[in-house]
């Protein structure tokens, strides 16, 4: 009897990057080319740590750059299945705000929209619950920031 194949671990990091506008605050959400809404992300690369990764990942997705760097949200993990193989992610998000700057989908990246939305419009746009808690807690930094 065969044991159940153990699955591939990855090592992904993220951004959720916010902006400061006179009518509020607003979060910047991708669309991937599997049409979901979700934060900017992919792998950490070898000798790279995970902020640094998440930093370039937003860059390379939306093509925006001079992000300031406030400190790490949190991890996310889930399974899925890719070319038959179980893969188990793991994505640590950091929040990064963008002081200024147009984000423009890259579409070599495979990111087919780049959107600014209010915390709650965000909510509701996302596609997964986890990326929901994630904008959560990164609300919750974000209001930290912003003080009484």
């Amino acid at each position: 009897m065969a044991s159940a194949a153990r699955p591939v671990e990855e090592t992904s990091a993220g951004g959720v990057v916010f902006r400061r506008t006179g009518s509020g605050i607003v979060v910047l959400l991708i669309r991937d080319s599997y049409r979901n809404w979700g934060f900017p992300k992919g792998h950490v690369e070898d000798g790279e740590d995970a902020a640094a990764a998440a930093a370039r990942e937003v860059g390379e997705e939306t093509g925006l750059s001079g992000l300031i760097l406030h400190g790490s949200v949190q991890a996310i993990d889930w399974f899925f299945r890719f070319r038959g193989r179980l893969i188990h992610k793991t994505c640590t998000f950091f929040l990064f705000e963008s002081p200024g700057g147009d984000a423009c989908p890259q579409v070599t990246e495979g990111i087919t929209a780049c959107r600014w939305l209010s915390v709650d419009d965000a909510l509701r746009t996302l596609s997964d619950a986890n990326a929901r808690e994630v904008l959560r807690a990164a609300g919750a930094m974000v209001a930290e920031l912003a003080g009484p």
